[in-house]
């Protein structure tokens, strides 16, 4: 099924339940959002702006839910995700983040004045398949340019090489992934070598859900447990040319969120690093304060962005981290993370 599909099935499935769904007039491209929707029951009623996810991956919930939030706020209208299929498990992790949901086998929770729609456990009589077709850009080797220039817009402007050597990837990705961002928009091309990206929050949004879907899962080198945790500040990976992302990265970012995970990448982790915090492989019931050990994807020439200690991560990617641990208290600083290292650089609109 489509998106267009999807949510005429999930409207159809909502209205056994004594409401009355409306979609209204199709919302600006510019607002990004998919449907208004207006629900309606006893005289009461809730306007929707939708966003419309065909699967709802764990990994892509916290930054599809962000992105939600951040258009909602845009157009005045409460955030409503609506998917192919909401398992049990999603529905109580949407519920916990406060998020409204639907979907096409009438799974839904809806609050609202005179409105209380609670069901879970229904499943689709068609699953809906992911489609993976986004282009060049989103592929494990296009998020690695595109991640790129991400960090540093003027990479841009650079030879092909020179973003080959950036993003660490073969010189024959480049030129398909800057004509992607092109058509997409996002990159301007005058003459032969002259190019200006041109990013917004949107493409930041979706780089970080594709990052979560296809290259992070790729990243991992392995999990331990540390001993002890809360002496984590004065681990000093930068020693051993690694960086801090995910919550301690966001943690030091913003001063906001006590880490109950910590994520280090590096080329490679030195044992003697890993000895003296005494880390060893976690055991079933062994623990649940880890630590992610993840290899830097990214190559040794890319630019550093400016006021951010060099043994973190760039902000962007350290935003995607946090999204994508879908909690709450990480979406929150990741918010804070775009708010005082990113919205210059990639505005809302």
């Amino acid at each position: 099924m489509n998106e267009a599909t999807i949510l005429d099935h999930t409207i159809a499935a909502l209205e056994p339940f004594g409401i009355k769904v409306r979609q209204q007039n199709r919302p600006a491209r510019d607002t990004g959002a998919d449907a208004w929707l207006r629900i309606e029951k006893d005289k009461q009623q809730v306007d929707y702006v939708v966003e419309v996810k065909r699967t709802l991956p764990n990994a892509t919930l916290g930054a599809v839910v962000a992105r939600l939030r951040q258009t909602a706020a845009r157009t005045g209208r409460q955030p409503l995700l609506v998917a192919g299929h909401i398992t049990p498990p999603m529905a109580e992790r949407l519920r916990a983040l406060d998020q409204a949901f639907a979907d096409t086998a009438g799974n839904a929770w809806l609050t609202g004045p005179g409105l209380l729609v609670m069901v879970t456990g229904r499943k689709p009589e068609q699953k809906p398949k992911a489609l993976r077709d986004e282009g060049k850009a989103f592929t494990a080797a296009g998020l690695k340019v595109l991640f790129a220039l991400i960090c540093d817009p003027e990479l841009a402007e650079a030879p092909q090489r020179a973003i080959a050597t950036a993003a660490n990837v073969a010189l024959g990705v480049v030129p398909a992934v800057l004509a992607d961002l092109e058509k997409k928009g996002y990159l301007a091309t005058a003459g032969r070598r002259r190019r200006r990206f041109h990013p917004n929050r949107r493409l930041l949004d979706n780089w970080a859900i594709a990052y979560a879907r296809t290259l992070r899962p790729k990243t991992l080198i392995r999990l331990v447990l540390p001993e002890p945790f809360d002496n984590w500040k004065e681990w000093n990976p930068g020693e051993h040319d690694m960086q801090w992302g995910g919550e301690a990265g966001g943690a030091l970012l913003t001063d906001y969120l006590r880490p109950g995970e910590l994520t280090v990448y590096g080329d490679k982790i030195p044992g003697t690093w890993m000895a003296r915090r005494k880390m060893r492989t976690p055991q079933p019931g062994g623990g649940t304060q880890f630590v992610e050990l993840r290899r830097r994807f990214w190559g040794k020439t890319l630019k550093h962005p400016e006021g951010v200690p060099a043994d973190i991560v760039p902000p962007a990617l350290v935003y995607a981290d946090l999204l994508a641990t879908g909690d709450g208290r990480c979406i929150a600083t990741a918010e804070l993370v775009y708010e005082t290292h990113l919205a210059g650089l990639f505005p809302t609109h």
